[in-house]
């Protein structure tokens, strides 16, 4: 971290998500690796048994390597690996020493690795994320019949329920949710290649090493990827979609919650250092902030993913950087949102209010009640010459519209009948999760 860090900690950290990609959390996967790696291998007689169960009794005892060490080695050679070899051999018999990393190169332990983190991370998103979906169904449950005006491309529209906006937040979650286990298998793999992806040392048993690391680790198998980043960059892109979706709402509380609009509190207030009278959004800005602040690192991977030949150390290293940065902004934003969801306060009454005093959102119910009677266009003229003389009553504008034509409208334009239609559509979101 910078050494302004500190600034953006509370908005952009996750002390849950950079533990899971933490130094001794590295080491440690590095570690299983080799570890299962030489398990394998001694299974196919690669390596001696005896040679393989040392290699697993010291990394099981908890391999250590100061930051320092790490830093040196990749200034070194550009990544951590010779030095975390160097220092598990010193500990190693001469066995031991034989069957430590028989076969495979620096990216086959880091890029596993890395998936052992990015896994453990990504089931953090996913236990939150699914508590999320539960709050977000429970309080659109909660305000199933909660008038309030939409707004589309910032105007007032028509009247909706409050249910069915939460049911929207919802929605892309829903989704991003049911694309785990498709995304899990495509990038969480075992990379297993040698020096340059052909397997040629241990031939012809690569593919039943890497059906075996697979298995022991826990992670999808996979012929060698060194240069195919479409994993990660799938990894990436879903978890920019995530923090677009939960910076969704975080927009609309932080718009809903405008002094001029007032209809929403949800979460914690920030106060202002010259104005007392103040409550600043400040966790639903945050998750518009984390949106920003993905996009940085969105575009490095984006870039990051064209790879030279058969290994490429310079596009390959931006990952290490940008795609736990993306995973820390993603878990703050999963976290806060949780927060937010579980603190909606909505003002039912100045919706309610907002709604009976502009007549005007009625316009579209009105005129395709009309249109029955009279014809669409009979009736959006009927209407528009109604709408022209200010009213400030919803009964007076149906009063209106009755001299104007003669037919009554005014039970096309009771409140509750906004609810039954914003109902069904937020139980066929919600109905979406168990498909």
């Amino acid at each position: 971290m910078h050494g302004l860090g500190f600034l953006t900690a509370p908005i952009l950290g996750d002390a849950e998500i950079e533990a899971c990609l933490s130094k001794s959390a590295f080491v440690a996967a590095m570690g299983v690796f080799e570890a299962a790696l030489a398990a394998s291998q001694a299974e196919l007689g690669i390596v001696s048994v005896s040679g393989a169960r040392a290699v697993q009794e010291l990394v099981q005892k908890g391999l250590t390597l100061e930051a320092p060490t790490l830093a040196q080695g990749v200034a070194e050679a550009g990544v951590p690996v010779p030095a975390l070899l160097a220092a598990m051999r010193a500990d190693l018999s001469d066995e031991g020493r034989e069957a430590l990393h028989w076969g495979a190169t620096s990216q086959d332990v880091v890029d596993t690795a890395l998936c052992l983190l990015y896994r453990d991370a990504l089931d953090v998103i996913e236990a939150r994320l699914g508590s999320l979906i539960e709050t977000l169904k429970t309080q659109s449950e909660q305000y199933s019949k909660t008038p309030m005006l939409a707004r589309t491309r910032g105007q007032l529209a028509t009247p909706i329920t409050f249910g069915l906006r939460v049911a929207t937040w919802a929605r892309p979650l829903i989704e991003l949710e049911a694309e785990l286990p498709a995304l899990r298998g495509r990038a969480l793999r075992v990379q297993f290649g040698g020096a340059s992806g052909s397997q040629c040392v241990v031939a012809p048993h690569g593919a039943a090493i890497s059906a075996a690391l697979a298995e022991r680790l826990g992670l999808a198998d996979a012929p060698p990827w060194f240069t195919d980043r479409s994993g990660m960059t799938a990894l990436a892109a879903w978890l920019g979609r995530l923090v677009a979706a939960l910076a969704k709402m975080g927009r609309d509380i932080v718009e809903m919650s405008r002094g001029e609009v007032a209809e929403l509190r949800a979460g914690a207030s920030g106060g202002s250092s010259t104005m007392p009278h103040k409550a600043n959004p400040v966790t639903a800005e945050a998750l518009i902030t984390a949106h920003a602040a993905a996009q940085g690192h969105l575009s490095e991977l984006g870039a990051a993913a064209l790879h030279g030949e058969e290994r490429d150390g310079g596009a390959w290293a931006v990952e290490w950087s940008a795609l736990p940065a993306l995973f820390t902004i993603a878990g703050a934003a999963s976290r806060q949102a949780g927060t937010l969801a579980s603190d909606l306060r909505p003002d039912s009454e100045r919706m309610r209010t907002r709604i009976e005093e502009t007549p005007a959102v009625w316009a579209e119910a009105a005129t395709f009640a009309l249109a029955e009677h009279l014809g669409r266009e009979a009736a959006k003229t009927a209407v528009q010459q109604a709408l022209s003389a200010p009213m400030p009553s919803v009964e007076e504008f149906a009063a209106a519209l009755q001299i104007a034509t003669g037919y009554d409208v005014s039970s096309a334009l009771v409140m509750g009948q906004t609810s039954e239609p914003a109902q069904a559509v937020s139980s066929r979101i919600f109905a979406l999760r168990e498909r």
